[in-house]
């Protein structure tokens, strides 16, 4: 089953595919003139000026609701755990690649932001519906690729990043307090059905009190690891650069081959951390009270640049505590989900405080994505069935979750990014489609 996960992955995140979303970036970023610098000012001072929403605007929650729900989606496991596998795995220079392709990824997540709103529609429930599957119907005026994106967010919530792998790491998470899997599969199991059963304002009510916090906290102790490591941050840095284009031959071919084996790694691990290209976030986008595409757009960049800031915090923290990690050597035994926890606790000096830290935010990060991606896959499941449909899939939804606990990280790891790679695919083709209506409602 890996042998087979992996081949598919290779073919998935083939190198092709890779610089069809990297263009995509860079295309954007060009248009658009490099919104994601011209703005700066703007995407941080946006999420706190429109905490309370837009009253009078339509949409379900407001724009800091929505904010908090695409973060919940978005910042989990991949941003802790699955920087650390990238970095083993593929070295050094994955980092570089990892924060190159985010920068012009930035653009490409504040499209999806504001096409969510452009396309959005009042449901029959009564409450807000957007997303890709709307803007690929009515933009494209094509129902067989909004279908096929809807069909493919369901199973990457129930197999990628909604279920499986998060599941995983909380179980292996709660382990180190001494809680059995099973334990952990009941009270988790229950906390999830209670928050999903409330519907899109209970979910967006947990995000906004765990994901501001949590996310605080974390960046926080990552940056004391760098200031108390600070003699290290250069040559760190200038090792990241230069693995970045002669990486250890981590795979066979040369120095050519490990090149494009790292750029895929740090390209793909990107989109799975901060989803640009994927158009998940564009769902809870949608439900924002905002009216104007353009703002909701700027949100959307603050939350990817959240996301890609605890991924690049994690990275250089695993670098910094390479030494002491031994996390490039061929003779390292620290496994994968254990790798960030040891690094935390090595920069600050105390190996059972940088468990704890790594496994409270894995605690936390990990369930307010399987809320997120939750409500994600509902919406895919009421724009392809009905909203009659939704109870079915949290039932669904929620024995996924259980079967999580049991199994291995890494395989995990992997069948997540073959389906997230899958349902980029329909995305980006409107995204590419609609690029004028884009640029002009932009500029």
């Amino acid at each position: 089953m890996q042998e087979l996960v992996e081949k598919i992955y290779s073919v998935v995140w083939s190198l092709p595919f890779i610089l069809v979303l990297l263009s995509v970036g860079l295309y954007f970023s060009f248009k658009l003139r490099f919104i994601q610098i011209r703005f700066l000012k703007q995407i941080f001072k946006r999420p706190a000026k429109e905490k309370s929403g837009n009253k009078s605007a339509l949409g379900d929650i407001s724009n800091f609701a929505s904010l908090c729900t695409a973060l919940s989606a978005t910042l989990g496991t991949g941003n802790i755990v699955g920087i650390a596998v990238a970095v083993s795995v593929g070295g050094p220079g994955t980092l570089f690649w990892l924060a190159l392709s985010s920068f012009f990824s930035l653009a490409t997540k504040y499209c999806e932001g504001f096409l969510a709103i452009q396309y959005r529609r009042v449901g029959s429930d009564g409450k807000i519906a957007g997303g890709p599957m709307y803007y690929i119907e009515k933009g494209l005026n094509s129902r067989f690729l909004a279908k096929l994106f809807a069909f493919l967010g369901a199973w990457v919530a129930l197999l990628g990043t909604g279920t499986f792998v998060q599941a995983n790491s909380i179980a292996a998470a709660a382990s180190s307090f001494g809680v059995s899997k099973y334990m952990t599969t009941i009270v988790l199991s229950m906390i999830v059905a209670m928050v999903i059963f409330g519907g899109i304002h209970r979910i967006a009510e947990t995000a906004k009190k765990v994901v501001p916090t949590m996310t605080i906290c974390y960046i926080v102790i990552a940056v004391t690891i760098l200031i108390l490591r600070a003699d290290m941050i250069l040559p760190a840095l200038k090792l990241i650069f230069i693995d970045a284009f002669h990486p250890r031959a981590v795979v066979g071919g040369g120095v050519g081959t490990a090149v494009i084996y790292s750029i895929q790694i740090g390209v793909s691990r990107g989109i799975y951390c901060h989803e640009a290209g994927l158009g998940s976030a564009a769902i809870a986008s949608a439900a924002a009270k905002v009216n104007n595409g353009r703002e909701q757009g700027l949100i959307s960049m603050f939350g990817a640049f959240m996301s890609i800031i605890v991924c690049i915090m994690t990275g250089l923290v695993l670098i910094l505590t390479s030494s002491d990690t031994n996390i490039f050597s061929d003779a390292c035994d620290i496994p994968s989900t254990l790798l960030t926890a040891h690094a935390f606790g090595s920069g600050l000096g105390i190996l059972s405080l940088g468990s704890q830290v790594v496994n409270v935010s894995i605690l936390f990060f990990a369930f307010t994505t399987i809320i997120g991606w939750n409500y994600y896959g509902e919406k895919c499941v009421q724009y392809l069935v009905s909203t009659k449909a939704i109870v079915y899939y949290r039932i669904l939804f929620l024995i996924f979750v259980m079967i999580g606990p049991f199994l291995q990280i890494n395989t995990a790891f992997i069948v997540a990014d073959i389906v997230i790679g899958l349902m980029a695919i329909p995305n980006i083709i409107a995204l590419i489609m609609l690029r004028k209506e884009i640029v002009k409602g932009t500029m």
